[in-house]
Order: structure tokens, then C-alpha cells, then sequence
């Protein structure tokens, strides 16, 4: 989903990130407080379980933390690097099958803005769930993301 002011984040992230194109991720849905990234079942990447492997799913919930960071903050990008900063992922179920990462923006968009222009470097979480197909949690990921003003 794109808007004349929001680029198409699934295709900039497919493009731009080598390894979501490595992990045949899916953008299903895109938008500034909300993304949803599925990953294929792929028996490639599969771990010791038949499921998907730690990094794989690592790759799934990291990216769509950076496109809803993208989605949120695409128009201060010609003056701000968007940078992980922390990371923690806990593992709650097994995994098996197509998953699917729903990334959620943890602060207003405004608020990290207003602490860009008055000349700070903001940080602001953004919450990952991973489920199965059958809605089961299998992985929850809060990464805390900075915007670095350039220069």
C-alpha cells in the first residue's frame, strides 16, 4: 500500500536488502505505525527442527522493524540515518511453516521528529511478533532504533 507521498517500502526494501531478497520475504502490508513481512517455508533455511532457522527468522522480524521505520520516518531520510541500536528476541514456540512478522511503531512519529529538530539523536522501539500460521506467537523482537542526524 502506497500513497503519492509514501514510496512502495516492500519494493525499497526488496531492492535495497540484499537478504530479504536471499529470504524471499513479502511485504503484505506497509505503513508508518505498521508492517507485515511474511517469510516462505523454505526447507533450505530450515534449522535442526524442520522449522526455520534462528537467523532467518531474525532477518524476518528485523526487517520489518526497518520498514516500518522507513514507512514512518521516509521523509527525514535527507537529513537522518535510520540505525538499530538494541535488540533482544525471545523465542516462545516452535516455529514451523510460512511465518509472518507484524512490526509495530512503539513512540509517535512526531515525538521522534520534534526530537530531531531541536538537534537530538532519537531512539524509539519497535515491537516485533512472529506468528504461525495457525496465529500462534513464536518470537517476540523489540529493537530500539536511532535516527542519526547526518553531518
Amino acid at each position: 500500500m502506497t500513497t503519492e507521498s509514501q514510496p512502495d517500502i516492500g519494493a525499497l526494501m526488496t531492492a535495497s536488502v540484499p537478504m530479504a531478497r536471499t529470504l524471499k520475504l513479502e511485504y503484505l502490508e506497509t505503513s508508518p505505525e505498521r508492517v507485515v513481512v511474511s517469510l516462505p517455508d523454505q526447507s533450505e533455511y530450515h534449522n535442526h527442527v524442520g522449522g526455520p532457522h534462528a537467523g532467518a527468522m531474525f532477518t524476518l522480524a528485523e526487517s520489518a522493524s526497518g520498514a516500518v521505520t522507513l514507512a514512518a520516518f521516509a521523509d527525514q531520510l535527507s537529513r537522518a540515518v535510520p540505525l538499530p541500536v538494541h535488540v533482544e528476541m525471545d523465542f516462545k514456540k516452535l516455529a514451523k511453516g510460512v511465518l509472518t512478522a507484524t512490526a509495530e511503531l512503539g513512540r509517535p512519529a512526531a515525538d521522534v521528529v520534534a526530537e530531531l529538530d531541536r538537534g537530538e539523536r532519537p531512539e524509539f522501539p519497535v515491537k516485533v511478533a512472529l506468528t504461525r500460521a495457525d496465529g500462534a506467537v513464536t518470537s517476540e523482537m523489540t529493537i530500539v532504533w536511532t535516527l542519526r542526524p547526518n553531518g
